[in-house]
């Protein structure tokens, strides 16, 4: 059979063509955001600003992010943004929603379909730092799904449309709070996506709450989610890179 012949620019440009089909979001305004983002101060808004959610909202405000916490009862949360300066604001999950270039939800996993279903529209194309666990005591019927299908799936699938990472979830507020910014080798975080402008950010916003991110494809969200080997395992980022594989 008579192979055809292709010159090396109409090659070059077919790598790039079919790169492009893949990956829409390389030349989205999300690239710009992503380029900015990387030096800048982001927009964030917490959904869930309970103990996860507030500290380490807390750590982006601290590191100069504009950060909007919500709550059903906002009114709860003047002494929280009080203590935190200017850059923090409190308000409903609707306007933390508007108001994020980036959103963290931290609310139990059993909320997590209304929340996406409630702001579908207005969630549509952000990034999405997922940090709520699925806990067999308090979230029904949902773990189990959860577990069978991948924590990774079950979180994309009620939060269609968004640029999902599943992040800040291995483990919990006091370490956040005690471990930021540490002297000597930080604490790994593991991250996992597959969209990689989303988890550039997502490693930037780890790196600005003090610690350092590890990065996996969304189908091993499991591994550092309950009942996961990693769960509740607070590494420094050597190890965490060793246990996941990861030998670069």
């Amino acid at each position: 059979m008579t192979k055809l012949a292709i010159d090396p620019g109409r090659r070059a440009f077919l790598r790039f063509g079919g790169a492009a089909a893949l990956f829409p979001f390389l030349t989205s305004p999300f690239s710009a955001f992503a380029q900015s983002a990387a030096a800048g101060s982001i927009k964030i808004g917490v959904v869930g600003s309970g103990r996860l959610g507030g500290t380490v909202g807390g750590l982006w405000v601290k590191a100069g992010h504009q950060v909007l916490f919500s709550s059903r009862h906002p009114e709860e949360l003047k002494g929280l943004v009080d203590g935190l300066g200017p850059k923090a604001r409190a308000g409903t999950v609707e306007e933390a929603v508007a108001f994020g270039e980036v959103i963290l939800i931290a609310v139990p996993y059993s909320a997590l379909p209304q929340v996406g279903r409630d702001n579908a529209k207005a969630l549509a194309g952000k990034i999405v730092l997922d940090a709520c666990n699925p806990i067999a005591a308090r979230d029904g019927e949902i773990v189990k799904e959860a577990n069978e299908n991948g924590v990774g799936e079950t979180s994309r699938k009620y939060l269609p449309g968004t640029r999902l990472v599943r992040a800040f979830n291995s483990f919990g507020a006091g370490i956040f709070a005690s471990e930021s910014h540490r002297a000597g080798e930080p604490i790994g975080v593991p991250i996992a996506g597959d969209d990689p402008e989303a988890l550039k950010v997502a490693e930037k916003l780890v790196r600005d709450a003090g610690f350092e991110p590890v990065a996996v494809p969304l189908a091993r969200a499991k591994e550092f989610t309950p009942p996961g080997p990693l769960f509740r395992q607070a590494l420094p980022v050597k190890e965490l890179r060793q246990k996941l594989g990861i030998t670069q």
